[in-house]
């Protein structure tokens, strides 16, 4: 009786695990199929790329550099690159200094007023303020079609916030009473013994940061009327939005480069940085996440 029970279970936890990875694959073809398709796309010749049916799915048999050597080759496309590039940098340097300072702060429980700092921005990730008081204040501090317009009303984020904040407190405290016993004040306790320490967590926040400013995409259009500011999203969005791609390369090149392919080409431009990123700070991921999300 026991071994048709143990047996039963076996059975239905290879099922389970049969299931779960069943799923799995279908997910993963989801999500891999439409990139593939713009990957094959953005490298097909126009001549392959007027073909209909099954054709556009396979790798092409000539592979065409042209719609990224169009793109490349448009002022208006490098110039919205080094935007997005100028407000990833900087935000990310502002995000990441301002935020390591306040959690840095706060650990400390004897900090006068700590509580009441503590519930005040927590106050503010309960409640927003709004689009138009914060729009107002935007105009009023005379930032509108400036990079900081985008960058300092989110300077810091409450979740990332707390998120390093209970990361630094899970460090041993001895560390940082030995570096004062040394001599150290709290900027070298900082500098030399807690950032050493906390590559993950800063690896992990930098990396929130570093995604929401490389996607941004409703405050440019909202802060910038002077289009030279827009970045990399605002223009990816009108290029697939254009009827025609004549305001982005000349007429001569649609003939070598298909509207199609210009369209997948700018996409791969658009998600590459984030790609070639994401590899190499996904081991340091979890554990930032981890540690930084619990408390013992």
């Amino acid at each position: 009786m026991k071994a048709n029970i143990v047996k039963r279970k076996s059975i239905d936890n290879i099922t389970f695990d049969w299931g779960v990875n069943l799923f799995l694959i279908v997910v993963l073809l989801l999500t891999i199929i439409p990139l593939w398709y713009v990957v094959v796309v953005s490298f097909t010749p126009l001549k392959t790329t007027q073909l209909q049916g099954f054709s556009l799915w396979l790798p092409p048999t000539d592979w065409s550099f042209e719609a990224y050597k169009q793109l490349l080759g448009q002022d208006s496309f490098v110039r919205a690159m080094l935007n997005s590039f100028l407000i990833t940098g900087s935000g990310v340097a502002i995000n990441m200094v301002l935020t390591t300072l306040t959690a840095y702060g706060l650990t400390f429980k004897d900090l006068p007023g700590r509580n009441i700092f503590l519930s005040l921005i927590l106050f503010t990730f309960l409640f927003n303020t709004g689009l138009i008081p914060t729009y107002l204040m935007v105009k009023n501090l005379g930032l509108l079609n400036t990079i900081p317009a985008v960058i300092l009303p989110g300077a810091i984020s409450v979740y990332n916030l707390f998120v390093m904040k209970t990361f630094f407190q899970n460090l041993p405290a001895s560390l940082r009473e030995a570096a004062i016993v040394d001599g150290a004040n709290e900027l070298q306790v900082l500098w030399h013994v807690i950032l050493p320490l906390s590559k993950p967590i800063l690896l992990t926040i930098g990396l929130f940061y570093a995604v929401g400013h490389w996607n941004e995409f409703f405050l440019p259009i909202l802060y910038f009327s002077d289009n030279n500011l827009m970045p990399l999203p605002v223009l990816l969005r009108n290029i697939l939005l254009a009827s025609s791609m004549n305001d982005y390369v000349g007429q001569d090149a649609i003939s070598s480069a298909p509207q199609d392919a210009l369209k997948m080409a700018a996409v791969i431009l658009t998600t590459l940085p984030m790609l070639v990123i994401y590899p190499w700070i996904q081991r340091y991921f979890t554990k930032g996440v981890l540690i930084g999300g619990v408390k013992e």
